[in-house]
């Protein structure tokens, strides 16, 4: 595995675009076409496993639908601006009338209709509309976040199902390689060329071996259900990832980028920023307030008014029209509004000091994922180096035990010791490149529009908000919302088939006496 150099699906090119946001718009609400199945047992790349999780993982899809309700705060902001109209209506049937009111009606008719214009709120809605534009901007960035770290866990779920089939293929080789040390052993104890301790001596390692094969194989389908789990679908057969792409060289460049790029400090910023307009907010509700009014009225009293003497007619219906401009000067409402600006100004301190927790948590993790990254590439190198002598002492001393120089429990030692390298090598490989993801994680370089993810559009939360933004018809809604996100109730249940030939480094024909190679033992071990 290579670790560095080129984009992580090389193949597939981003569509439209870029945005901080995402690239090439959908349609809002989201509906993204659930993605095809692999065919079992057909080989999968990394780049196809994050486009299934990225399409119907329903943690990114509920935190899109999240967000897409948080767009809708931006227009009932602006709602508390605009012109309202409101109609009323009333009918009376008088069941008795006093005998003393020669006029009173026996039933009415009663219609308003009054139109009120907001003139001046204090600077309410103004930073209302603000504070709910920038936290959009805060629940983009958070969408961002979230898109980061499923990628991460897909990632850390794709290497583990790499890493524990080469464990459980290393394991089934080593009780192989036990098995026919212990057959031999056997052989010689019928002679006299061995006692029954070195019998027992392997008859137990093999045991113990067995004992770590159903360990790594009860591991490998925890780590396959895992996958499913944050996938979607059952793993195939799982290509050795592609290189990572710009990694930072130094801790110091990791903390600087994290600072600038990472979507969750982004967040944080942006909430911070969003509870100053809340102060502006509650101030206002101790300000005036002005608004404009016009209004209008029809009452009937539906021929109900009996005719006086002399013929003279009281009219029946009545209209009104009226005009006027209202003025509201809060003069003294209990402390209510001082309590509220004290509130605001202490949610505002609330938000000040997470961002500076968020900022730690960054740049901890910025420089944690870099000594991991660079500690993992280091241990590579040795346990390669490991491997390949343990090889050569578990020959020698086999070439020692048949004169006679060693015993088998020497034997049993170098095999072991090579085994424990190889699994070594194997965990930091695999160490090695989720700590390099988790690293572009930290850095804001680990979403869909930095991986190159191909498929189709990707998902602009942009799209929504500017859709509904501007919306004021009080007569309007989406449709019905439907499953985006796929279900898993269905897969199969995962094995401890192992799909990938083992690495040439870690197969090992440690006994020369019998045929160990990967072609010939292949089917055997699967």
């Amino acid at each position: 595995m290579i670790l560095a150099g080129t984009a992580l699906a090389a193949t597939a090119a981003p569509v439209g675009a870029q945005t901080r946001q995402g690239i090439t718009p959908t349609p809002a609400p989201e509906r993204v076409e659930a993605p095809q199945p692999p065919v079992p047992g057909a080989t999968q790349t990394l780049a196809g496993a994050l486009l299934l999780a990225y399409r119907g993982n329903p943690t990114l899809t509920g935190q899109r639908a999240a967000q897409r309700a948080l767009d809708e705060n931006v227009p009932i902001a602006r709602s508390q601006g605009l012109p309202g109209v409101n109609a009323q209506a009333q009918a009376t049937e008088n069941l008795i009338i006093p005998g003393n009111q020669l006029l009173a009606a026996q039933r009415q008719f009663l219609a308003q209709t009054q139109l009120s214009v907001p003139l001046y709120q204090g600077g309410a809605v103004r930073n209302g509309v603000r504070a709910a534009e920038t936290r959009v901007e805060a629940g983009q960035a958070r969408l961002r976040d979230t898109e980061a770290q499923l990628f991460s866990n897909a990632v850390a779920a794709y290497m583990d199902v790499i890493r524990d089939e080469a464990v459980v293929a290393l394991n089934r080789q080593n009780v192989r390689v036990l098995e026919i040390n212990l057959q031999a052993s056997r052989d010689r104890f019928e002679v006299g060329d061995l006692t029954r301790t070195d019998v027992a001596q392997s008859e137990a390692r093999l045991a113990q071996a067995r004992a770590q094969l159903q360990q790594a194989e009860a591991q490998l389908i925890s780590s396959r259900e895992n996958y499913i789990g944050i996938i979607g679908e059952p793993p195939g057969r799982l290509q050795d990832p592609p290189p990572l792409p710009n990694l930072p060289a130094t801790p110091d460049q990791a903390v600087a980028v994290a600072l600038d790029e990472n979507p969750g400090l982004l967040a944080a910023r942006r909430d911070r920023d969003a509870s100053r307009f809340d102060v502006s907010v509650a101030r206002a509700n101790r300000l005036p307030s002005v608004n404009a009014t016009l209004g209008g009225s029809y009452s009937s009293f539906l021929g109900s008014i009996p005719s006086v003497a002399g013929g003279f007619n009281i009219p029946n219906s009545a209209r009104a029209a009226d005009a006027g401009i209202g003025v509201t000067l809060p003069i003294f409402q209990g402390g209510r509004p001082a309590a509220q600006v004290r509130q605001a100004q202490a949610r505002e301190s609330q938000a000040i000091e997470n961002v500076t927790a968020t900022e730690r948590n960054v740049v901890a993790q910025a420089r944690s994922a870099f000594a991991v990254y660079q500690g993992s590439l280091q241990v590579i190198e040795s346990a390669e180096v490991a491997v390949a002598a343990n090889r050569l002492a578990l020959e020698g001393v086999r070439a020692e035990n048949s004169v006679g120089t060693r015993t088998v429990l020497d034997i049993l030692d170098a095999e072991q010791e090579l085994l424990n390298s190889q699994v070594t090598l194997v965990t930091a490989r695999r160490d090695a490149y989720v700590a390099g993801f988790s690293l572009l994680a930290a850095t804001g370089n680990a979403e869909a529009r930095d991986l190159g993810l191909g498929g189709g559009q990707l998902y602009d939360p942009e799209v929504n908000y500017r859709r509904v933004r501007a919306r004021f018809i009080d007569f309007d809604s989406d449709p019905r919302p439907m499953p985006v996100a796929t279900s898993t109730a269905n897969t199969p249940s995962q094995r401890a088939d192992v799909t990938r030939p083992l690495d040439p480094l870690l197969n090992s024909a440690v006994d020369r006496s019998t045929r160990l190679t990967t072609g010939e033992d292949a089917p055997d071990r699967q």
